[in-house]
């Protein structure tokens, strides 16, 4: 979809399919810039999940008067979710930065 702007110049709109999140242009990445892109998403999304499993355990421990140990947050919902999430930039970064070495051949 295009906007018209004052002057007459019409702008389109990126978006994330063409390797666009937000404005920043993901798919212009090299190899390691999108390497660690993916780990610092990965690490964010672990503590992420942490944090917020952490809360969860505190408040069902303080509803329940259970004990649940709290190591429990970082090996199931941590880790895993962190996991995932770098596997799936890893996957989605790469194959931008792989369409775009196509590209220029």
């Amino acid at each position: 979809m295009a906007h018209a702007s004052q002057n007459g110049n019409s702008t389109s709109h990126r978006t994330f399919g063409s390797g666009y999140l937000f404005g920043v242009p993901l798919g212009d990445l090299g190899w390691f810039a999108s390497l660690l892109m993916s780990f610092a998403v990965g690490f964010a999304a672990f503590f992420a999940a942490t944090f917020v499993a952490i809360f969860g355990v505190l408040f069902y421990n303080t509803a329940t008067h259970h004990a649940v140990d709290f190591a429990l947050t970082y090996k199931r919902v941590g880790l895993p979710v962190g996991l995932v999430v770098l596997v799936l930039t890893l996957a989605y970064l790469g194959t931008l930065w792989v369409r775009r070495q196509l590209r220029r051949t």
